[in-house]
């Protein structure tokens, strides 16, 4: 590794070129113009890096194509980037500190950062045999990127019935997005209902809403698909039923992108095992952000290593791992003497790494018009389960499509689960984030979502989160508006609040318009 010194530019490779990449380049461009670093950035996909959360908003005609770029590769290159598209990386020759592209060439390196992100699971079903990589036939597609989008619009242009496999949240975002468009939408899931381990009994209640949304749910074991003439025409399940369509969406999951990793004698689990300071395990110049990285340093002692430490496989936590990885390499390649390695808790269950360790602060979101969710924290506790200083409260109105679940520890919210509700729901995501203790009768909380919509107990105030996937506080988004952003685009322009999932976009057209409103009235 090259000291700060030295007259020659450190050589960073990027190796994929998603939201994480696109924001960890946006930290090493002032490098790059400094001379200090000469950056390569290397995309598999033709297209420049753009938010893959909305794919699905661009399927259904919602949103434009060009609204969910984050970079422009011509303008990096004018900048000095080495930008290569359509390019893929067979191995990494470690020893000599170099990757060597798929076509023979071989690009050098300092520093290498691994953000692969990941792939979505192709099911092991009759119809869909051979390797994650081959062809699906034609008629059946993922949501992944935006040659899938396409072939999404394609279907609902045609008027083709579209089935919809996975109850997850991408299957469900998927399917109420086409069904509000006017899409004939069939959801098949596994189990009772969709996402019921995350949801519980809620599972249920949103069910019924995706029913109400116009949305066929189908329960069912998938046995395979079922192809006439080539073209896919239904889906097997067992029992022998048959859901009719024209076109297939899978929508199982996704799985961290490990193979080049594996392929270089990387240690991996779920995902790339990365250190606290998102240094590859084992190495001194890998790193990995983002999806594809497991934040998990193999120490024994180390507390925040000890549970689940799987890739969230959300935006927020990779964007946020860009910024602490970013932000370090350029402390260091300046001249300042905090380095990648030099992280406070580092190796400790500290450090930019350590937010992303485990899952106990994730906050999970499903919004759409007209159905929302929410999930954070520990779920799955048995109400009838007797424990010092733990308390579950349970609440249900199937008829109303409403549900909610609070675990407590001492009286601090430690999870929750909230279904149709969606202002018990904020408050009570307000409440987690603060670690703050519930009020004694916990149906106060319900009634925010009552006819008579009684305001909030504690509303949230300049440094709450508005927008949790950038991290972008209420106070950002209130100061971007007084400076004369006045619409979401230009909120999300000045501040990046807005360009994540998109579920934060009424709050901050909320700020707008109480902007706006308050200075009519004076």
């Amino acid at each position: 590794m090259r000291p700060p010194e030295c007259s020659i530019p450190c050589r960073v490779v990027v190796v994929g070129f998603g939201p994480v990449a696109a924001r960890l380049v946006e930290h090493l461009e002032p490098l790059v113009a400094a001379g200090l670093v000469a950056l390569t950035v290397i995309g598999q996909e033709a297209d420049a890096a753009y938010n893959r959360v909305l794919v699905a908003d661009v399927a259904v005609g919602r949103t434009p194509e060009a609204a969910i770029r984050l970079a422009d590769a011509d303008t990096l290159r004018s900048s000095g980037i080495d930008v290569r598209l359509g390019a893929s990386v067979a191995r990494i020759d470690r020893p000599f500190r170099r990757v060597l592209l798929t076509g023979g060439e071989a690009i050098d390196y300092d520093r290498l950062v691994l953000a692969t992100g990941s792939r979505p699971v192709r099911p092991k079903l009759k119809g869909l045999d051979g390797p994650e990589t081959s062809p699906l036939p034609p008629g059946v597609s993922f949501l992944r990127d935006l040659r899938d989008a396409r072939a999404v619009a394609t279907a609902l242009t045609a008027q083709q019935r579209i089935v919809v496999l996975g109850g997850g949240i991408l299957g469900i975002e998927a399917a109420l997005a086409a069904a509000e468009e006017g899409g004939r939408i069939t959801l098949v899931h596994h189990g009772r209902s969709p996402m019921e381990r995350l949801l519980g009994d809620g599972a249920r209640v949103l069910a019924a809403a995706l029913r109400h949304a116009g949305i066929n749910v189908v329960a069912g074991t998938t046995t395979g698909i079922e192809l006439e003439d080539g073209r896919f025409a239904g889906v097997g399940l067992d029992g022998g039923t048959r859901v009719h369509g024209s076109a297939l969406v899978l929508a199982c999951g996704v799985r961290p992108r490990t193979e080049l990793a594996e392929g270089s004698d990387l240690a991996v689990a779920d995902g790339i095992l990365v250190d606290h300071s998102l240094r590859a395990v084992g190495t001194e110049d890998i790193w990995a952000i983002g999806d594809c990285a497991e934040v998990c340093c193999l120490r024994l002692s180390c507390a925040a290593c000890a549970g689940v430490t799987a890739p969230q496989g959300l935006i927020g936590p990779g964007w946020q791992q860009a910024d602490a990885l970013g932000e370090a390499f350029a402390a260091e390649l300046s001249g300042d003497a905090r380095g990648p390695g030099d992280w406070p808790g580092d190796g400790s269950g500290g450090g930019p790494g350590a937010g992303a360790a485990g899952r106990r602060d994730a906050v999970v979101v499903l919004k759409a018009r007209g159905v929302d969710a929410v999930v954070a924290g520990e779920t799955d506790v048995d109400p009838w389960t007797v424990e010092p200083g733990l308390a579950v409260a349970e609440w249900a109105d199937p008829g109303h499509g409403r549900y909610a679940r609070m675990v407590t520890r001492d009286g601090v919210l430690t999870g929750l689960v909230c279904v149709g509700m969606p202002r018990t729901g904020a408050e009570l995501v307000l409440l987690f984030e603060r670690g703050s203790e519930l009020p004694a009768d916990r149906s106060s909380l319900l009634r925010l979502d009552s006819a008579e919509g009684l305001p909030a107990a504690s509303p949230p105030g300049p440094a709450a989160t508005l927008c949790r996937c950038a991290g972008v506080t209420r106070g950002s988004v209130q100061e971007s508006v007084a400076a004369g952003c006045a619409s979401v685009q230009d909120v999300s322009t000045a501040t990046r609040a807005g360009t994540g999932c998109g579920g934060c976009h009424d709050d901050i057209r909320a700020v707008i318009e109480g902007h706006f409103a308050a200075a009519v009235a004076s």
